[in-house]
């Protein structure tokens, strides 16, 4: 899943990533301040297993953080792309359905999917493309009703954006 806690000066990028990913990936932290070197780890742990969801999620993170929005959205379509593949459905979101698969499981490539298509729409904003955001979001909220990977908040800032045009 996504970067949610810090334990013993180690970052948990989720549970059940195999220890030789997860090495590469706090590698990649301890080095963060050295981009080449940070992001060589990022793609060595990719490399090592291309369906590690998570290592997708760490990547575009960390393209966001170091204001690499370009390869950040090339992640995150390689991310959606992937974990459609995963999860066995389609990976256009254009086409996607409540229906098209379940997405309420916490631990499945579907909710990698939603938290992707959400980054998705934060690139949107940052190019400063709201109608491109606020589509993206729509969706997101067709296929997340009760807003589990937080779009909402991308949401308002939309609206923001868009009183301040």
């Amino acid at each position: 899943m996504t970067v949610v806690a810090f334990h013993e000066d180690r970052v948990m990028f989720g549970v059940n990533i195999p220890s030789h990913i997860n090495a590469y990936l706090q590698k990649a932290v301890a080095a963060y301040d050295d981009s080449d070197t940070a992001e060589n780890y990022l793609w060595q742990a990719q490399k090592l297993d291309p369906n590690q969801l998570e290592v997708y999620v760490a990547l575009y993170k960390f393209y966001f953080y170091k204001n690499r929005i370009d390869e950040a959205e090339a992640v995150v379509l390689q991310s959606l792309k992937q974990s459609a593949e995963l999860g066995e459905f389609d990976a256009d979101w254009n086409i996607l359905t409540p229906e098209s698969t379940n997405w309420y499981s916490i631990e499945n490539p579907q909710r990698l999917y939603l938290y992707a298509l959400k980054a998705l729409s934060f690139i949107r904003l940052r190019q400063y493309d709201v109608e491109g955001a606020e589509s993206i979001l729509r969706k997101l909220q067709e296929l997340d009703p009760t807003d589990q990977v937080g779009g909402s908040v991308l949401q308002e800032l939309a609206t923001a954006m868009k009183e301040v045009e």
